[in-house]
């Protein structure tokens, strides 16, 4: 029995100076103090700004929420929605749809970094990974691009469409605009689809 306590009194010594010799090398060791300083500001930092954070959430102003917009564009009127008008609404053409970023806003919006791409159609950028600045007036039917290129551009709309609102689709020279019903949502952007197809 006493060979036990012998055992856990030696194992307990053993313990507090392998403890004691840690705390020695942490403190007596400049380099190691000012290490453990720095972690325990870097802590104290993370901890103090998700608390901040939380407690501000509340506090933040949502903007609001523009009507929905159900049209048909020609390339000349979708330039007006670039973000810059009073309503700051921001639409973007892909493969001849319409969509509306405005929630990607600072994205698309001006100074985004997809800003280009607002009031434009941006088929054409996207295909080719360019951030330049599409300035063509008419309404571009992609033909000259190859079938990687359309198949980027088909990738990108399938993005657009499940992320952002369609709003109609980008007219050709000469086409008339669809008239739309606000309860035929989903049966115009299939109708659209189908047009494409053609």
């Amino acid at each position: 029995m006493e060979n036990t306590v012998d055992a856990d009194a030696t194992a307990a010594q053993a313990e507090s100076s392998y403890l004691a010799g840690v705390l020695r090398e942490i403190f007596y060791s400049p380099m190691n103090l000012a290490l453990v300083s720095i972690i325990c500001f870097l802590v104290y930092k993370i901890i103090r700004d998700r608390t901040e954070s939380i407690r501000d959430v509340p506090q933040a102003q949502a903007e609001p929420e523009l009507p929905k917009l159900r049209r048909d564009f020609t390339v000349k009127e979708l330039r007006h929605y670039d973000g810059n008008q009073p309503d700051g609404r921001v639409l973007v053409a892909v493969n001849g749809s319409v969509y509306d970023v405005t929630k990607g806003k600072r994205f698309y919006g001006p100074g985004g970094p997809y800003a280009t791409f607002a009031g434009r159609d941006a088929s054409r950028n996207l295909a080719t990974f360019s951030v330049v600045a599409n300035e063509n007036e008419n309404y571009d039917d992609l033909s000259d691009l190859g079938a990687m290129e359309m198949d980027t551009v088909r990738d990108w709309e399938m993005q657009f469409k499940e992320k952002y609102e369609y709003v109609g689709k980008l007219l050709r020279n000469g086409e008339q605009p669809n008239t739309y019903d606000n309860d035929s949502d989903k049966d115009d952007e299939t109708a659209a689809d189908n047009d494409k197809e053609e």
